[in-house]
């Protein structure tokens, strides 16, 4: 197969994903950057083979509605899967997934995240781009769960990423399209299933979100990712999807049931090898409570700044402490920043 050698060689380089394209060589991202794997320029008819063996009995699928997600151990590394036609060809992007869960403590993550396994009801949002570590800090935190307290805990992913070993708790892991036939059927059933903690891997569409805020409204404890860039975004993008008859209404259930939100991107480091998590925490007090109910998102930012004791951090002044600590250069952060002014402020860019 000649797509193992391909993870195999990525593996060993310490690369996130492998990207095969008919008509270039086969490539991956090593620290944010796309290099090429080989140097051979991949066929028409090599990219068909490729695909075939990815997809084994789900191949024919791809011809009927042009994309497929899934799974699979390949040369020892689980691999998340996402196969699409695109100009008459086939194309594949290959995530490597880690084996072993990281424990919390390992990721960097603001202090106060290390409180969110305690947590017994409501939502938390992981919110950030693709590829900026939310999977990887939602499964951290499930799995400190698994090992600290005696509850059911039932996820919900497109496709399953990380694989757990149940200890303290029970884990069940659904699939989307393979377990169940779509996250709103997926989480329609959940409650049915007896859970303490949800695992819903993307709130996509207003069923979801909605499920999600009754799922927490009941006393569960609910984790979702949203691909927006900051605290205040995902409110108003949960909200948004609401018809407006009905935002006044989300408003109130949210600033009732949503714990905190965790924005993150990944960042190169400053030596230039490897990436580390930039963050931003809302914790959610009686102020920012206040604001979600009265729509006044804007104001969130300087609700934070004066809501640190609680654990609250902005992404400016994550970056700042960042640059401080030497750990990104000056440039990554201005680069990474919401605030430029404020940034020149606080770090001199070079």
């Amino acid at each position: 197969m000649i797509v193992e050698e391909y993870i195999k060689h990525a593996s060993e380089l310490g690369a996130s994903d492998v990207h095969v394209v008919a008509g270039l060589p086969p490539k991956c991202r090593k620290d944010g950057q796309l290099i090429d794997l080989f140097p051979e320029i991949l066929t028409h008819d090599t990219c068909e083979k490729i695909a075939s063996e990815l997809a084994g009995k789900l191949y024919s699928k791809i011809e009927d509605i042009g994309e497929l997600d899934l799974a699979r151990t390949i040369a020892g590394e689980r691999i998340r899967i996402n196969l699409f036609r695109q100009q008459g060809s086939i194309s594949a992007a290959l995530r490597i997934l880690s084996n072993q869960i990281p424990k919390l403590e390992q990721l960097g993550l603001p202090p106060v995240v290390s409180d969110f396994p305690s947590y017994r009801k409501g939502i938390i949002l992981v919110t950030g781009e693709t590829g900026s570590g939310k999977s990887t800090t939602l499964a951290a935190i499930l799995n400190q769960i698994n090992h600290t307290r005696t509850d059911h805990i039932i996820t919900l992913e497109d496709p399953i990423e990380y694989l757990y070993d149940p200890d303290k708790c029970i884990i069940n892991q659904r699939e989307i399209g393979k377990d169940t036939e779509s996250y709103d059927d997926g989480l329609r059933a959940i409650l049915r299933e007896d859970p303490d903690v949800i695992l819903i891997g993307e709130m996509r569409d207003l069923n979801t979100i909605e499920t999600a805020l009754t799922a927490a409204e009941t006393g569960h404890l609910v984790f979702a990712t949203l691909h927006t860039n900051s605290a205040p975004d995902s409110i108003d993008r949960m909200v948004g999807v609401f018809p407006a008859a009905r935002q006044q209404q989300i408003r109130l259930q949210l600033s009732t049931t949503l714990k905190a939100v965790l924005s993150q991107q990944l960042l190169v480091r400053k030596s230039g090898q490897g990436r580390v998590a930039a963050c931003e925490v809302m914790v959610v007090t009686p102020a920012i409570k206040n604001l979600i109910r009265e729509g006044k998102t804007p104001q969130m930012m300087s609700s934070m700044l004066s809501g640190a004791s609680e654990g609250s951090l902005t992404m400016d002044n994550c970056l700042i402490k960042m640059v401080k600590e030497g750990s990104i250069s000056s440039k990554t952060a201005y680069e990474a920043c919401n605030d430029k002014e404020y940034m020149k402020k606080y770090v001199s860019i070079r």
